[in-house]
């Protein structure tokens, strides 16, 4: 998996490439949770370039959530297309997640 984080502000965009597993969802979790604890809580997740994200990948995006809701922040995914949006949504988790 690739990623890149673009901040402006207390606003960060972050853009998914490819594939999410353990080892990159670690990652990405320690890399937003920066990001947070610098005071960027408003979090823009764009999945539009995202083929495949396992448990870990979907247990870091509700670690992300409930981290910016903590800090009156949020977290909004968008472009969630094929299998990521279908694991979204067979867990349940677009009952949790904002989605654009």
């Amino acid at each position: 998996m690739k990623h890149s984080i673009k901040v402006s502000g207390n606003h960060a965009s972050v853009f998914l490439m490819d594939k999410i597993y353990v080892h990159d969802a670690s990652l990405l979790r320690d890399d937003l949770l920066e990001i947070i604890d610098q005071g960027i809580i408003d979090i823009k997740i764009d999945l539009s370039g995202l083929t495949y994200i396992d448990s870990s990948g979907l247990g870091t995006l509700v670690t992300i959530n409930k981290r910016t809701k903590e800090k009156n922040g949020r977290l909004v995914l968008v472009g969630a297309q094929g299998l990521p949006f279908d694991l979204i949504k067979r867990t349940r988790l677009d009952k949790v997640f904002i989605i654009e």
